[in-house]
């Protein structure tokens, strides 16, 4: 039953609010794409030198998991100030300290210019996109899903969430073209920083949109009701002392995180070392795999309005600890047709698995401590699980072998298909809910 509250909203601001939260979330992953191809062939030998190459590289993304590390403080942070003075502040916040620290990298100074300052300047800036990214999210899902239409809101909430696949695949592209308008030497001394710089235009636009979208109409009523109450404590604290609803987030996020990483980024470096194949072949696999991820979110997002959240959570998450096996076979007979395959079906499932997600975790939590509770699990799993994926798989599969990768995903996935099927089905709760 939905209350009178949260109905559809007018046309026009809903196409604002979700236009201003898929701004966002393709930023905040285009950031994530771009660092980590920038990290691997440019940023080690600019900002970490005096080391060898492999000591430059592994610097340069141990600067980009400070990242990870920052992303919980923020979904704390920005997660009570959120649900104590609302979603829209937060929304407009989090995504200019997003946007301006992906810019500032671009005009940096590098090492042999500054010295040890350029060191320490890039791990300010990424720990401040980090921390933007902890609150971020987790507010262009809410006011997605308490502005939508309540018996579409899978479908809707599924849209910010797709924002990562189109982060990944504008990152390509940027990069790409960029190569070709800076070939040699020139990309490397300079053109670099304009893939970082095309956050600025990123960020106009999406400013422009956020600023000008109305606070959440179920958070205003909250607020009203709230009012008339004793103050309440923290919303972070209100939501740890309840801990169940946080657990289930956090299992079902396990899985789902860890596959993701493992599709899209030990992949890469899996198929290239170890079974010969091109760098650009298995990239361009990737790439493809994400607009399957695309469709898979939008797709399941929809389809968890109609049979409910558990089911559309449950179907590929199962599907994902049967592909694991066979993924890895696919890898391994060398055939680039069948590593598209394996990546991209791999991808499809995980996309049919995010999609609902965003819609079941918003629904978890009432009103008065959701930013909080849904930050916890968004920006909580994120560093337990996602941050370390890729290294446990490079150590597992350098230390024990294939077969302890394979035992890694699937053992994941199994405590995700546990975590869903033990949970309560949200389909349909009433957002209007605060207690």
């Amino acid at each position: 039953m939905t209350s009178t509250v949260q109905q559809a909203q007018p046309a026009t601001s809903f196409r604002r609010v979700l236009a201003g939260g898929m701004a966002g979330s393709v930023l905040e992953w285009y950031d994530f794409a771009i660092y980590g191809v920038l990290a691997a062939t440019v940023l080690g030998p600019l900002f970490f030198p005096g080391g060898s190459g492999i000591v430059q590289l592994l610097l340069a993304l141990a600067t980009q998991g400070l990242g990870f590390v920052a992303r919980p403080l923020g979904g704390i942070v920005f997660g009570h100030l959120g649900d104590k003075f609302g979603r829209k502040p937060m929304l407009v916040t989090t995504f200019l300290l997003l946007g301006t620290s992906t810019a500032a990298i671009g005009l940096l100074p590098t090492y042999h210019q500054i010295g040890i300052w350029a060191t320490l300047l890039l791990v300010v800036l990424r720990m401040t996109q980090g921390f933007a990214l902890g609150g971020e999210f987790g507010a262009a899902v809410l006011m997605v899903s308490e502005y939508g239409e309540p018996r579409r809101r899978g479908f809707w909430a599924s849209w910010p969430q797709a924002g990562a696949p189109l982060g990944t695949v504008l990152a390509t592209v940027v990069v790409t073209v960029l190569g070709g308008l800076f070939p040699g030497d020139a990309f490397d001394a300079w053109g670099w920083r304009v893939a970082f710089l095309v956050a600025v235009p990123l960020l106009v636009i999406g400013f422009w949109i956020r600023r000008s979208v109305e606070e959440s109409p179920v958070f205003q009523a909250a607020r009203a009701g709230a009012e008339r109450k004793a103050a309440h404590r923290s919303s972070v604290l209100e939501a740890l002392a309840r801990p169940r609803a946080v657990l289930h987030g956090l299992g079902m996020r396990l899985g789902e995180n860890i596959a993701f990483y493992i599709y899209t980024v030990f992949v890469i470096a899996y198929a290239t070392t170890s079974f010969g194949y091109q760098r650009g072949d298995v990239v361009l696999a990737v790439t493809f795999a994400s607009v399957c991820q695309f469709a898979g979110m939008i797709g399941g997002g929809a389809w968890s309005d109609r049979v409910g959240r558990k089911i559309a959570m449950l179907v590929p998450a199962i599907a994902l600890v049967v592909w694991a096996p066979v993924f890895f076979w696919m890898v391994q007979t060398a055939s680039v047709p069948m590593l598209w395959l394996g990546v991209c079906a791999g991808a499809l499932f995980h996309g049919m698995l995010a999609g609902p997600e965003a819609a079941w975790i918003t629904e978890l939590f009432p009103t008065r401590y959701r930013y909080a509770g849904s930050s916890l699990v968004f920006q909580g799993s994120s560093i337990i699980a996602g941050a370390p994926a890729p290294l446990i798989a490079v150590w597992l599969i350098n230390s024990v072998g294939v077969g302890a990768v394979i035992g890694y995903l699937v053992l994941t996935m199994a405590i995700t298909v546990l975590a869903v099927a033990t949970s309560r089905e949200t389909k349909g709760v009433d957002l209007d809910r605060v207690g």
